[in-house]
Parts: structure tokens; sequence; C-alpha cells
């Protein structure tokens, strides 16, 4: 090994890791690039698009100057979660230090309990509840001493405002209760476990001109939709240091949805 190639290896080492599923668009998008400018080397799954994943990944590299992988992962293909993980492990140099449970489905159309299909419910229960446990799993022995997870859940997992969210509000309802379980078995491995539970958040699958867009701005304090960012920020606050002492714990950012 030369002295270069040494070095290079302990700056990687010591670079700071995060593995963020469902990073192509949104609000995956804005939290892979938040951690990245915070200093972060990110890998981050996509379900199908590799064209945007690949070029959200070379965008976050050309402005931090920090390697940015994109991974492909179907949660609904539980027999490939494992070999994702572990690809993504291989390219952050052997650990994570921080891992965001974002990728999620949800069927916008809003439909009736009695038409909701047993396709649907499945899809929605698989990528929203077993998916982030199987990719826990997969991921926990590499994750660091100190590490952290973060499940992104949704203010539907607490509160309900309207018919037609029964089967999405299900699966993030769920997605609290698996963190606060987490936060216990993965305590006594110093891991701190945290969901943030977004509100109106103006995205691809849920803008801030759609169809229900006013009915969802009245349900806030603000009486205005939240941006990707905001639950980026929220994301590296509560893997960061500073959140240390909080575990099993929900942050809503949700513009006071649930207040």
């Amino acid at each position: 090994m030369t002295i270069e190639s040494a070095q290079q290896t302990t700056k990687t080492s010591k670079r700071k890791t995060a593995l963020i599923t469902g990073g192509s668009r949104g609000i995956g998008a804005a939290i892979a690039q938040q951690f990245a400018n915070s200093g972060y080397e990110v890998a981050f799954t996509y379900r199908s698009n590799q064209e945007a994943a690949q070029e959200t990944a070379r965008r976050i590299t050309a402005e931090t100057n920090l390697p940015t992988s994109a991974i492909h992962l179907d949660l609904e293909q539980e027999q490939t979660i494992a070999p994702a993980i572990q690809q993504a492990v291989g390219i952050l140099g052997g650990k994570i230090d921080v891992l965001v449970n974002n990728a999620g489905y949800a069927d916008m159309s809003a439909p009736a309990f009695l038409s909701i299909s047993p396709e649907t419910l499945k899809r929605t229960i698989t990528t929203n509840v077993i998916g982030p446990f199987l990719v826990t799993q997969a991921a926990a022995p590499h994750i660091s001493p100190k590490g952290s997870v973060v499940n992104i859940g949704s203010c539907l997992g607490n509160r309900v405002p309207s018919r037609g969210l029964t089967s999405y509000a299900t699966s993030k309802a769920a997605i609290t209760g698996f963190t606060r379980g987490l936060a216990r078995d993965l305590g006594e491995l110093g891991i701190r476990v945290n969901e943030i539970a977004p509100g109106s958040i103006d995205t691809e699958m849920n803008p801030a001109d759609g169809p229900a867009s006013d009915y969802q701005r009245s349900t806030t304090v603000f009486g205005e939709y939240g941006v990707p960012d905001d639950v980026a920020r929220a994301a590296v606050f509560i893997a960061s240091e500073e959140a240390s002492y909080i575990t099993g714990a929900t942050l809503a950012v949700d513009g006071g949805t649930n207040a």
C-alpha cells in the first residue's frame, strides 16, 4: 500500500456515511442532498427510474465533491433487499452511520374503504412496513455505534382528517410502532432510532397545486405547504450529535396539522 492510498483509506474510513431508500426524487432526494451538504458520503436507492437516479447522484456529487451512489432496489421484491444493502455497505466503506427509511407508496386516488383492493393493500404494507423492516434488519449489523436510523412516517399515522386514507394511514401508524420498538432493540448498541412525520409537502406525488391542495393548506397553522428541504433538514438534525439523547421519538414536520 502506498502512502497516498493509505491516506485515502484513512480519509474514507473517517468520512460519515448515509444510506437513504427512495432517494432519487422528492423528499428522498432532498434528504440525500442535505446529508451530502453536511459532509456525508451518500448512497441512495431507487425503484424504477435509473436515469433520474443517476442524474440526482451526479448533481449531488458535482455540488458537494463527495461521492454519491444510486442503487436499484424495489421493496416489493423482498429477496433483493439484503443484496442491495450489502452493495450499499460495500460502496460506503463497510459502515453506515445513518440509515434513512424513506421509500414509500401511497394510492393518491384516496379510494373508499370498501373499494381498496387486496393488491393495493399488499403493495402499501409491503413497501411502507415490511420493506423498512427488512432493510433495517439487513443494515443493522453494519450501522456504526452511535449511529442513527431515521424512519419517514406521516402525520396521517397519528390523525386521519378525511376519508380515503385508511390503508396509507395504517401503514404509517405501523412505522411509529416500528420506530419505538426498534429504539429499544438497537439502543443497547448505542444506535438511536427516530421518526419524522411530514405533513403536506410539495412533491411530485402531492403537489401544492393538486386537487386537494386547498383542503390540505387549511389543515395547517400557516396555510401553506412545506417543501422537501423542511423534512431533509429535520432528518439531518435528528441524526446528528445535537440530538444524541433523542431516541424513540416522532418529530412532526407538518406545519401544525396535528397541533
